[in-house]
């Protein structure tokens, strides 16, 4: 019996012993195994360590202050072109639409003239159309359509005025009507040379109204004897001469736009 109790006894102790040993190298092998004992949860966890930023150059990331002006100089120079060049052509249109509606007014009251009707609303648009350099053609365009007189009235007239444009001056005494009757029986010129008697020069003067020039029939006329007697005749010749030369400068405006010494046409 005491020898069994020894056995057991010195098997406790072996086991102890291994025990030990056994504990003795695990301690060993995971202070030099900091893998596993971090695994196993005996080791501390290493403090994590700040490791230094490492910054890039600024001329490596960022362009260069010289680059950058340069390139939004060069899209601002861009960008200014392209205004410079919607101006011009908002420009251009202004002009072509005032020189339009300048032609428009101008047609318009060509057209009144022509028909010896009043100008009614298109006084206020000659005035602000045409107020910068021809003012004198405005003004004796609308002192004419107050007293309107048109092409057809006017050769009418002239018609009517024949027998006493054909005979000799008031004043002319009968020696001279006699020489005067008599000349116009013969008369001796060249070919090339227009008659010089009353009745030619009437007719001329007709013909050259009839066709619309109305400015060398009234010259024609004032050479004739009896054209004080015809003084009604070239008041009116003469206002319809002038609105038309008016209107010719006003037209003319209208084509060739704003000059340089101001804005002749609005």
């Amino acid at each position: 019996m005491n020898d069994t109790s020894t056995r057991w006894t010195a098997r406790i102790a072996w086991a102890l012993l291994l025990v030990v040993a056994g504990a003795t190298l695990a301690v060993w092998g995971l202070s030099r195994w900091q893998s596993g004992a971090r695994f196993l949860g005996v080791a501390p966890t290493p403090a994590l360590t700040a490791q230094p930023l490492t910054l890039q150059p600024l001329a490596a990331t960022v362009p260069t202050a010289s680059a950058s002006d340069a390139d939004a100089g060069a899209r601002l120079a861009a960008v200014e072109g392209r205004l410079a060049s919607v101006e011009d052509a908002i420009h251009r249109a202004d002009r072509s639409a005032g020189r339009a509606d300048a032609l428009l007014v101008a047609f318009a009251a060509r057209r009144a003239i022509d028909r010896g009707v009043a100008l009614g609303y298109l006084e206020p648009m000659l005035v602000d159309r045409f107020s910068g350099g021809h003012e004198t053609a405005v003004a004796t365009l609308l002192t004419a359509a107050r007293q309107p007189v048109t092409l057809a009235q006017l050769a009418d007239r002239y018609q009517q005025l024949g027998p006493t444009l054909r005979s000799a001056a008031p004043d002319q005494g009968l020696l001279s009507r006699i020489g005067q009757e008599l000349g116009s029986m013969v008369e001796l010129r060249r070919a090339s040379v227009p008659s010089g008697l009353p009745s030619a020069r009437y007719d001329q003067a007709l013909q050259r109204l009839q066709q619309g020039e109305v400015d060398v029939a009234l010259a024609q006329t004032m050479r004739l004897p009896a054209a004080p007697r015809a003084a009604d005749w070239v008041e009116a010749a003469r206002r319809y001469v002038s609105a038309h030369r008016a209107l010719d400068e006003l037209e003319s405006a209208a084509l060739i736009g704003p000059s340089a010494q101001g804005p002749a046409v609005r």
